[in-house]
C-alpha cells in the first residue's frame, strides 16, 4: 500500500519518501540509505517514528540518537540536522502541506 503513494520529490540522492497528502498536513514514509549528513535546516513543526535503523538527529544544538520505535518531535522553525550511517526507515508528519511535491516523472 506505501509502495503505491507517490514519490515525494527530494533532492538527496539516497533518500526516499512517499508521500501521503493531507488538507494542512503531509505524512512522508522515509526509505533512507546510509547518506551521511543532513546539512542544518528549519521548517514548520515535524514529528516522526523510526521504524528501522538509526539515525542522530541533532535539534537546536542537542544530539540524540534515535532507533526503531523511538519518536521524536522538532518545533517550528528550529535548526536540526541528521546523520544516517545505516538504513533507516521512519514515518515523519509536517505539519505543513506543501513541504514537499509529488516528484514528476
Amino acid at each position: 500500500m506505501i509502495q503505491r503513494l507517490p514519490d515525494a520529490d527530494i533532492p538527496l540522492k539516497g533518500v526516499l519518501g512517499r508521500l501521503l497528502q493531507g488538507e494542512k498536513q503531509q505524512v512522508v514514509f522515509f526509505d533512507i540509505d546510509p547518506v551521511g549528513m543532513i546539512p542544518p535546516h528549519s521548517h514548520a513543526a515535524q514529528w516522526g517514528v523510526v521504524i528501522e535503523g538509526e539515525m542522530a538527529l541533532t535539534i537546536d544544538g542537542k544530539s540524540t540518537t534515535y532507533r526503531a520505535g523511538d519518536s521524536y518531535y522538532i518545533p517550528a522553525g528550529v535548526v536540526h540536522s541528521a546523520e544516517f550511517k545505516t538504513k533507516f526507515k521512519a514515518v515523519d508528519v509536517f505539519d505543513e502541506p506543501a513541504r514537499y511535491r509529488v516528484r514528476k516523472k
